[in-house]
Formats: structure tokens, sequence, C-alpha cells
């Protein structure tokens, strides 16, 4: 068999923030890529606004180096759960894996998931210990930790006889040796290691052509781009081709355009052959999975398997009293174009009509994953509302089942008892717990993605903010009876229109939390704040101070109101209740009552009442 010894197809894959980013930026700056006047800017694969602004991956990137006389394209994923669907395609273009660990952190839940769909495609794995300079790095035990997530997931001999390379991609240095002193300023040892142990595609270019779509791109002036490997064969430009459809149906084209990869660039080329990463434009109904072939010999790919959406929340075109005031795109035909838009590139997310022509349900892989969107949608000038998100359902085996999540939950010991009982109110069960020996414990659960809607704000007040988790979505599990999670206390709801005053925030704050800032302008139904009970109390937030021409013998005493607790996005999700709807336009997020009227809402819900 002949391979193609000149070029090595490598994925980088690790959990979130250990460092992938910033090891492919360095691989860049040391390769033989880039030109001496291009200066990087820090995690320069990030390119999407929201992708720098947060430091996580949200898209998979893939980029080439030339060192010596290889060529690597590399890989870069997201480490999220959320965006898993991104790291499950590219595990079909490579030949090997970087797993990154950091050197303090160890194995997280994430590394579990990507380790486990690498492993699964019978990939060879490379452990880069990165964050060696830590002074809290502990190499040896990571290590052992790394070995024992490959024996539970069931890594044959080859992938367990992995060869590991200690780095700290930050500072651009690594080594094999695991003392921090031996660390050099080069990232030759990762390059080495990459072009020893990854194997070489297969030089089939004789045979008819294969080349399967993993990831989707769009540009306006060639429609979409299909990115993916050459299984087979070879690709020129003004080759007539057939697409092979996920339907069975075959449709045939022309290649108008042929892109390879190189830095940060992407630039055409004449043609590609087996082994090589390109991306194809020509066609404009191509699918993730789908297979390109010659004409007279038609041979599909085995279809990419893609994990189901888990989460869906209705969006619905924003009709409160503010709508139209802040928003560009306000319609629900503009809304409804940019949510099939984004199914161009998403290949996880679903969007489905309802019976009202201003509402679609939309599903996910978490709230990361939607709420991102909507911060996109957000950004670009639209204006819309949504629901309080809901797991999805299935039937297995003729039985009502609910996605469950891997929780892992590293805190201080002292708040691991309210942790426990938080989680065990929640129907989360304990799988382990690891006393780290400094103070801190890190817990392991296994509980029902219901319940864990709405829990992140609870858990950080609960542990004063020291509290760190991490949750991948697991496996289908029969359905727990009754009311899972959600929020404990009522909302504090405003009965009137008008600007909020300092006077009445006064008033209003021994209720609760309030939400709003003096000045802020609210309506009636509009949620202005958290009550410290559990039932909605409806406030007067906009009452002025009746002005007199008495003195009072206070009356230089100046009002002083607590700074109001201001939610973000993810914050207002996880706030909401089946009643209640989000707000978004580019100026401002809102809570409100699906029912402004306070006394159409307490008629609805004793209707509610007596159905139940």
């Amino acid at each position: 068999m002949k391979y193609r010894d000149d070029i090595r197809n490598v994925a980088i894959i690790a959990h979130v923030d250990h460092g992938k980013t910033t090891l492919v930026d360095e691989m860049l700056k040391q390769s033989d890529t880039l030109d001496s006047h291009v200066s990087l800017q820090e995690r320069a694969m990030d390119s999407n606004a929201l992708e720098k602004e947060r430091g996580i991956t949200i898209l998979a990137k893939n980029t080439a180096v030339n060192y010596k006389d290889y060529k690597i394209n590399i890989m870069d994923t997201p480490g999220h759960a959320d965006f898993g669907g991104e790291v499950e395609r590219i595990m079909k273009m490579v030949d090997g894996v970087l797993l990154v660990v950091d050197a303090y952190e160890g194995t997280m839940p994430q590394t579990r998931f990507v380790l486990k769909k690498a492993l699964e495609q019978h990939l060879i794995p490379i452990v880069v210990v990165n964050k060696i300079d830590k002074p809290s790095a502990r190499p040896e035990a990571v290590v052992d930790e790394v070995l024992e997530l490959f024996i539970e997931l069931g890594a044959d001999d080859d992938q367990l006889d992995f060869p590991v390379i200690y780095a700290s991609a930050l500072n651009g240095t690594s080594s094999l040796s695991d003392d921090p002193a031996d660390q050099e300023e080069t990232m030759v040892p990762v390059f080495d290691t990459i072009v020893e142990k990854i194997p070489a595609p297969v030089d089939n270019s004789e045979d008819p052509l294969q080349f399967q779509v993993s990831l989707l791109d769009y540009n306006d002036y060639v429609g979409r781009i299909g990115i993916g490997r050459i299984f087979r064969g070879k690709i020129k430009v003004g080759d007539q081709v057939s697409l092979l459809k996920l339907d069975g149906s075959v449709k045939n084209f022309r290649v108008t355009k042929i892109f390879g990869f190189f830095g940060l660039k992407r630039l055409e080329v004449q043609e590609a052959k087996a082994g090589d990463l390109i991306a194809l434009s020509g066609m404009e109904d191509i699918f993730v999975g789908e297979t390109v072939t010659p004409v007279d010999h038609q041979d599909a790919l085995p279809i990419l398997h893609i994990d189901e959406p888990t989460l869906q929340m209705t969006f619905l075109v924003n009709n409160s009293p503010f709508a139209g005031r802040e928003g560009k795109y306000v319609t629900a035909r503009k809304i409804e174009e940019r949510l099939m838009s984004e199914l161009h590139t998403d290949v996880s997310l679903r969007v489905e009509p309802t019976d009202s022509p201003d509402a679609w349900i939309v599903s996910g892989r978490g709230e990361l994953h939607l709420s991102i969107m909507i911060e996109n949608m957000r950004r670009e000038g639209y204006e819309l509302q949504v629901s309080r998100p809901e797991v999805i359902e299935r039937v297995v085996d003729g039985v009502r089942c609910e996605p469950f999540e891997r929780v892992q939950i590293d805190t201080p010991e002292e708040y691991m008892g309210s942790v426990i009982e938080a989680l065990g109110q929640r129907k989360a069960e304990m799988q382990d717990m690891i006393h780290s020996g400094n103070g801190q414990v890190r817990l392991v659960f296994l509980a029902p993605a219901r319940g864990l809607i709405g829990f992140t704000t609870e858990f950080l007040s609960m542990t004063r903010g020291y509290g760190i988790m991490n949750h991948t979505f697991d496996q289908y599990l029969p359905m727990i009876a009754g009311n899972l999670g959600g929020r404990r206390n009522g909302a504090l709801v405003s009965v009137d229109n008008g600007k909020a005053t300092t006077y009445s925030i006064m008033s209003v704050e021994e209720r609760g939390t309030v939400f709003v800032e003096p000045g802020t302008e609210v309506y009636e139904g509009m949620i202005v704040g958290e009550n410290s009970r559990d039932k909605d109390l409806g406030v007067n937030i906009t009452k002025a101070k009746q002005m007199t021409n008495v003195r009072s013998a206070t009356k230089d005493q100046t009002s002083v109101i607590k700074k109001p607790r201001i939610l973000t996005l993810e914050e207002s999700l996880e706030f909401l209740n089946d009643d209640e709807y989000c707000e978004i336009t580019p100026e401002s997020i809102r809570l409100r009552k699906q029912i402004l009227n306070k006394s159409e809402r307490e008629k609805a819900a004793k209707k509610k009442k007596i159905a139940e």
C-alpha cells in the first residue's frame, strides 16, 4: 500500500480552557508557515467576536503548517459538549489526535467526551500535558489519570502506548521531560512526535474519487462551501461530479473552486488528491455527511453520525409593549430567514414550525449552544422572545426517557454538603468523590438534564463563587416522575407602565432582589426582580415621591439603594419559568410574564389548576 508521507492530518481535542487554541497559535508561529512580517494575535484561530470575548472555541477550524518537508493539517475543535456536533465529524477527517490536558486540572468531563469519540474512530493519540509552568502542576498524577481514562474507555494496546509531551503553550515551550526546568523554547518535540507517531494518509489517488463533507461554511459570493477530506482519488477544478445525498438522491454538478488550507488562509488550488483536506464550492445544496464521487462510479461513504439535540425552546416574534423600538429585524419573515440560514452551517440545530406563524421550536445541544445563537442574532439587530428551555424526551424500547448529564464539580470542602443536598433534591446520583488534599473536593454525579436547568446561579451563590461545575451529555435514561429543578422563588412583577424610580425601588427592596436601575422603562407584566418568597408579587416600581411644602426633620438624608442585579442572557434564560418569556433586543434583555395583565394572569392560573 502506498502512503503520502509528506502529509499528516491531526485534530486537537481537549476540555474547554485547557489550551487547544493557544497551542495551535504556537505551532503556527514556530513552523515555516507564516511570513516573518505577519504578527499573530492571541488565539488567532478564534475569529468570531463571541469566541474572542468569551475565550472559547465555538466552531471547528482548520489550518495547515509546514514543518521541514511535511504539511501538517491541524483541526482545532471546540471543548464544550454543546458544540460536540463539531467534534464528532472532525474525527473522520484525521488520522490522529493531540489530547491536551491541563497539568493541574487533569481529566475533565469534556476530556472524556472528546477522547471517547477519538477512540471510537481508532485514531492514534498523542497526549500533551499543558500549563506545566503552573506552580500547582502535578504532571505525573495527571498522566496516571489519563491512562486510567484510556483504560476505562476501552482503548486498544496501540492507543494505550501513547507518547506524552509536556508543554506550556502560552510560553511557547515544550519537552519530553515532566520537569518544568527542562522546558525548551520550541515546539519541535510536538512536531517531531506528530510526524513520527501519526500515520500518513493512504495514497490511493489512482482510484475513483471519494470526498466526504464534514464541515460547512457559507459565503455570499460562492454560496455553500463543503469542507472535508478526500478519502480516495483526486479532484480538479471543472470536473463533473455527483453528490450522493443523505436521502439517497443524486445531484450532478461542476466543481467551480477548490480551496486548500495554508496557515490562516484559504488558497485556491487547481487539484487535490487522497489525504488532502480541502473546501469545495459549486453545489448549492450540500450537507454534512454527503459524498462526492465521479458520475460513473457512485460509491457513498458511511453517513456520519451526529448526536441529536437534547434541549429545545420556542422562539417568538416580540409582541411586548416595547416591540420594534430597538431592533432592526423584527418581523416573522426576517426571524425565520435568519433561523434557516443558521441551519446552513450548524448541523446540531433543528428548527420546526408551530401552529402559529410567529413561533418556531428551536432545538440544540444545550443552553450554551442556543444562547450563543441568540446572542449572535441580537448583535445582528434582531428582536425576538424566547421561552424557557425544555429537555427533549425520547421513547427508547417503549419507555419514556430523558437526557442525563455527567456533572463534575470542584469545590472547597466546606460547601460540599450543600452541593450534595441541592443536587440530591434535583434527583442526581453521586458516582464518585475525590479529595485532592488541599481543601478541595471533586464530586461526580449523573443528573437528569431537566434538574440542571437553572442550577448554575444557585450553585455559584451556594459556593460563594469558588465552585466550578462542568457537565456533558451522557445518555438517555427512563424518565423521573415529578417536577425537577426550576426556580424556587417567585418574581416581582410590575403592575404599571413608566420609569422605575429610586423612591419605589427602596420600598420594593425588602421584598427581594431588584433587577432594574432607576430610570429604566418598565411595562405592566414585566419582571423587575426576584421575590424572596415562592409566590409572584405585583409591585409598583414607578411611583414617585409626593412633593409637599412641609419640611421633614430627616430631609437631608440621601436615599441609598442597593446595586440592582443585572442578569446576563444565560442567567435570564435560567431564571425563566413556564409562564414567562425572555425579550431580547440589540439594546436590552427583559423578562416578562406571557400574560401581561394581572387579573387575566390570575384567571389563567385558576383555569390551569381546575384542569389539573
